[in-house]
Formats: structure tokens, C-alpha cells, sequence
């Protein structure tokens, strides 16, 4: 395999969603766009990636989300894409086909205290599924760079708990690990760098909301629980 001397993730700029929840209500979740700040956001992202590019190629898997699409539109990397891949397994954890405001509140409580990796919400989905349909994206991506001629720089223009669950994958983070770590901000950029050894390491970790290492397991934590 010739693997790719990056691997870059981007979050998609702010939605709608993020001002006005009711939108939910009238839109479905794949069909809400950015905002003007969302397009801005996206912009400085492509910004930062073309300086991380350098002038070389970039493969791109985006999530079939319009503010994905949004995004990747305002980057404005279109001279240095070789292709842009639809990839649906990419796409937003799955909630409901319409959400009810008060309906998603209420089962965001009870994920609070089931845990947001396991928690399954009702007509959608759980953390533990968007980890299963990622392990399957990363096979695809695999057999993709075993090819002859890919694109040196692979990039993904996905969502926040999409990111943070490939990363879970690749690095084997444990659950406990991952249930600390917070979404990263609308049109944040994070960069899995090849190594010389041949490993990738995480340019920038994401932020923590309590203090957990990427191995402590639900063992290590069972004291705080009691």
C-alpha cells in the first residue's frame, strides 16, 4: 500500500441548525445549509488546507450533507482535487427523519446517562453504529490506496462525531476515551500525519471536556461511577 503522507478532516462550517433548532422541524438534517458565517468558516478552513497541501494533489470523500457539500465548495480547492468521492458513510450520526425539539432533549438526557457512544437514539442511531459503518469506510479507503496513481493527501469534509470516531478506529481509542473528547469547532481542520516509521500521528488533539487518556477503559473509571 502507498499510503498518503496526510489524511486531512474537516468539519463543516456552521448550519443553520446551530442558530435555530426548529429546522429540524421543516428540513430534513441532510438538506440543512451553512450559514453566511458557515461559508466564511469553510473558506478559512481551505485557506489552512491548501497551505497543508502545498501544492500537491488531494483525493476527497465528502459526506452526502448539503453543508458538506457547502463546505467543500468554499474551500475553494477545486485546482488541487484529483476527485471528489460521495461517501454516505461519512454522513451525520443519524437522530431522526424529522426531529421534534423536545423529543431530542429529552433523549439527549437519557444519553447523559447511558453514555453517547452506546446510546441509540429512537428512529436513528447510536455512536457505536457510526463507528461500524467508519471501520467500513477505512477498509474502502485501504483497497483505494493500494491502487496505483492515488492522490498523495486524502481528504474527508465530514461531521464532528464522524471525525472523532475515525480517529477512535485508527488509533484503537477506547470508548471511555472517546466519551471525553468534544466535537471539534464548525470548519475545524484536524491532519493525521505519516510518520517515517510508517504510523500516523494526530496533529492537534481534540479538546477534552473531562480528563480521560486514549486507553482507560470503563475499568479504570468504575471508582468515579460508584
Amino acid at each position: 500500500m502507498s499510503a498518503p503522507r496526510q489524511i486531512i478532516m474537516v468539519r463543516h462550517g456552521q448550519s443553520a441548525a446551530n442558530l435555530d433548532t426548529s429546522i429540524y422541524e421543516r428540513v430534513p438534517d441532510y438538506r440543512i445549509p451553512l450559514t453566511d458565517l458557515g461559508i466564511e468558516q469553510a473558506r478559512e478552513a481551505g485557506r489552512l488546507v491548501r497551505e497543508q497541501l502545498d501544492g500537491q494533489r488531494v483525493r476527497v470523500y465528502v459526506s452526502p450533507y448539503l453543508r458538506a457539500y457547502q463546505s467543500l465548495e468554499a474551500m475553494g480547492i477545486e485546482d488541487l482535487t484529483e476527485r471528489v468521492i460521495e461517501e454516505p458513510r461519512l454522513r451525520e450520526q443519524d437522530w431522526a427523519n424529522y426531529q421534534i425539539p423536545e423529543e431530542i432533549e429529552q433523549q439527549k438526557r437519557l444519553r447523559d446517562t447511558h453514555g453517547h457512544f452506546f446510546f441509540r437514539f429512537r428512529e436513528g442511531e447510536s455512536g457505536s453504529d457510526v463507528y461500524d459503518r467508519v471501520s467500513s469506510f477505512l477498509e474502502t479507503l485501504h483497497r483505494h490506496w493500494d491502487k496505483p496513481g492515488h492522490a498523495p493527501n486524502t481528504l474527508l469534509v465530514t461531521h464532528g462525531l464522524t471525525m472523532r470516531l475515525f480517529c477512535m478506529r485508527w488509533f484503537h481509542w477506547t470508548v471511555e476515551y472517546v466519551e471525553s473528547l468534544n466535537n471539534p469547532e464548525s470548519a475545524g481542520v484536524h491532519r493525521l500525519l505519516l510518520q517515517d516509521d510508517g504510523r500516523y500521528e494526530l496533529d492537534r488533539p481534540f479538546s477534552q471536556w473531562s480528563e480521560r487518556t486514549p486507553t482507560d477503559t470503563v475499568l479504570s473509571t468504575l471508582s468515579e461511577r460508584l
